[in-house]
């Protein structure tokens, strides 16, 4: 059997399409709970975890991510229906969840390490990468593909992941939740990205709390100051399945919102905004195109669907030879065939139904942490 591609030399001749929101679709189905979202579902209802990671893979993603977000010990031992279960035991079923269904399907599997608790409370520097270094330690062990680290806010945090990541000889990517100004330390985004480079990160770029229009805007300030300093990583993009556009500038984002997160269905994006995404992010030179909180497996299956030219396939469905809504022009309704084509859904502007609803939040209304 031949050696699977690594993921860097994947990237060097085509796109790749990431998988989608875990945590929060997983809340939605009732396996996770609300506010302390620990995934040790991978034990209790590994079932439905493989499930979900079958939905992404047959949705056109080329990667399953282990779902291990929030499985350190610090976070753990922080949730009322996690605290009985560890890291180690976590991680092990979660890296065996995404390999079977990744083999299945030929795909990619990643580890993932995200912000720890032990950070916040400052007990330092070698208490947070013993943290990261358990993880590690699993994901070695179940020989995953790359390792990513996510949905961090702190660039020092992120090197010292960093520096545990790059013990293990696997491609590392990073990925931050921050938008156009910056980091919680009040490093701009444009040296984030410059510093995750020049610690080890193979691949750079976001993910979570904005979404993508914001995350474009971000973007373009990490590569412009990439260029800059003469470094190439591979961008990747992984935003939120909402539009929020009140929270641009806000340091934590999305999270700033009233609704947030268990009202945000009247933001969620259509899948013609998740074409435009995956159009706009390819033209600006990102080759890691996923999604995060929010994006569920059709988000997926329609960013495939935008860029299956670019990638040479498309994923598997029964609108296979019938892209754009096509199947409409052969409706027996007259109201259905005048709905053919890309250019009706690309240029609608979906209403919300909501007679009371508002398109934006107030400054006064947004949660100021």
């Amino acid at each position: 059997m031949a050696a699977k591609p690594n993921i860097l030399e994947i990237l060097a001749k085509r796109i790749i399409i990431g998988d989608g929101s875990y945590m929060n679709t997983f809340e939605k189905r009732g396996y996770v709970t609300a506010g302390l979202y620990t995934p040790e579902c991978v034990l209790e209802h590994p079932d439905a975890v493989s499930g979900l990671h079958k939905e992404f893979a047959r949705a056109g993603a080329d990667v399953i991510q282990a779902f291990t977000f929030h499985a350190t010990d610090g976070m753990l031992q922080c949730s009322e229906s996690a605290k009985n279960y560890n890291t180690s035991e976590i991680n092990h079923a979660a890296c065996d969840l995404a390999r079977n269904v990744a083999t299945l399907y030929n795909l990619l599997v990643c580890g993932g390490l995200s912000p720890t608790p032990t950070y916040t409370a400052g007990k330092g520097k070698a208490a947070v990468q013993a943290e990261f270094e358990k993880q590690c330690q699993v994901f070695k062990e179940k020989d995953v593909d790359f390792f990513i680290a996510e949905f961090f806010c702190s660039i020092e945090e992120m090197e010292w992941a960093i520096d545990v990541m790059k013990k293990y000889n696997k491609p590392i990517a990073c990925t931050m939740r921050i938008g156009p100004v910056g980091c919680m330390d009040g490093i701009s985004a444009g040296e984030c990205a410059v510093r995750m480079a020049k610690r080890g990160a193979d691949i750079v770029g976001l993910n979570c709390q904005f979404d993508y229009n914001a995350q474009l805007k971000t973007m373009k300030l990490m590569k412009d100051a990439l260029n800059e300093a003469g470094l190439s990583p591979f961008l990747m993009m992984q935003p939120i399945g909402f539009l929020s556009p009140e929270t641009e500038y806000l340091v934590e984002g999305y999270s700033q919102l009233p609704e947030y997160l268990l009202a945000m269905e009247p933001r969620i994006l259509t899948r013609w905004e998740c074409r435009d995404y995956a159009r706009k992010v390819y033209e600006l030179g990102v080759r890691y195109i996923g999604g995060c909180c929010g994006f569920e497996s059709y988000h997926i299956r329609e960013m495939a669907e935008e860029l299956s030219e670019e990638r040479g396939f498309r994923p598997p469905g029964k609108d296979h030879n019938l892209p754009f809504a096509a199947g409409y022009g052969q409706s027996v309704y007259e109201h259905d065939r005048q709905k053919h084509g890309r250019d009706y859904w690309m240029n609608l502007i979906p209403k919300t139904g909501r007679p009371n609803s508002a398109a934006y939040n107030s400054e006064k209304e947004l949660i100021h942490l």
